[in-house]
């Protein structure tokens, strides 16, 4: 069979094989970085500011690592008997280099404790148990770091001429500060942590220390201890896109450092801003509903 473009004949089988072919050459094989794959220069370099790369903007992942940074089938949500489809979970693509997460063996339990138990919320007995209980995204408690990155909410970093970065999350309002070339430790324990930065060429590095135990990574239950370490790579690879990488190290939890990857994408709608999303009164009742004297039906 052959059809007519413009005069010109060309057999059918002739155009399948060339479109074929091009949507192989437009498909990365697994691993290939953008860079490889054509999608990005390979030697983009971004406008400067004070010599560096500017990266201010407002920046949102695509992914669904929220619920789960290793791969995951779709699952329905807490209450789909009430609910339907609105708090189910899509499936996805995992964001962890090497596809899983190297737990010590012990540690393997605790995860899945905390994913059973990830909608029930204890405020009000003892330390422990409230450890315990909950994803703390559920309680509207600030998400931690490297999680704030990739939550389905955008987040704005305000970089100026100054020591100082500012990241700033719509999720519960949360921020925290870079501080930029810093030699100081952390004076004590917090959930975004102690961020210091430096810049490698094309890439912010940021070294985040000081965190407490009471953030997860996802709603999956994957945790970590108060011994977190994460070191953040933000390289400009596009006019409208960052590569972000994260090193994970906790001896306490895991057998090994390991790395997360995933593009962050600005924002380019027109007037965009970031808006607030204070959870707090959504979770009040939640959390101390239970000390009313008179409890709400």
């Amino acid at each position: 069979m052959r059809i007519r473009l413009r005069g010109v004949a060309i057999a059918v089988g002739t155009v399948a094989a060339v479109v074929g072919g091009l949507w192989v050459l437009t498909i990365p094989t697994a691993g290939q970085a953008p860079a490889a794959t054509g999608q990005f220069p390979a030697a983009y370099r971004a406008p400067r500011l004070d010599g560096h790369p500017d990266l201010n903007g407002i920046w949102q992942s695509v992914t669904s690592a929220n619920w789960n940074i290793e791969d995951h089938d779709a699952q329905p949500g807490l209450h789909p008997e009430l609910e339907g489809a609105y708090d189910a979970q899509s499936a996805g693509q995992g964001i962890v280099e090497g596809g899983v997460i190297p737990y010590r063996p012990e540690m393997l339990a605790k995860r899945k404790q905390n994913f059973e138990k990830r909608g029930i919320v204890d405020v009000v007995t003892s330390d422990e148990k409230w450890h315990d209980s909950g994803d703390p995204e559920l309680k509207c408690y600030m998400p931690g770091v490297p999680r704030a990155t990739y939550m389905p909410f955008p987040f704005q970093i305000v970089q100026g001429s100054g020591p100082y970065i500012l990241m700033a999350y719509e999720y519960a309002s949360t921020t925290r500060t870079i501080r930029m070339n810093f030699k100081e430790e952390a004076p004590t324990d917090s959930w975004m942590g102690w961020s210091r930065g430096r810049w490698e060429g094309e890439t912010l590095v940021v070294d985040v220390t000081g965190f407490n135990d009471l953030t997860w990574f996802d709603r999956a239950g994957n945790f970590h201890s108060d011994a977190l370490h994460v070191v953040e790579r933000y390289t400009a690879v596009s006019p409208y896109h960052i590569q972000y990488e994260a090193t994970i190290e906790d001896p306490k939890v895991f057998t090994r450092p390991w790395k997360i990857s995933l593009p962050l994408y600005r924002r380019m709608d027109k007037g965009v801003q970031l808006l607030e999303y204070k959870c707090v009164p959504f979770t009040e009742e939640l959390l101390y509903g239970k000390l009313r004297k008179n409890p709400r039906r």
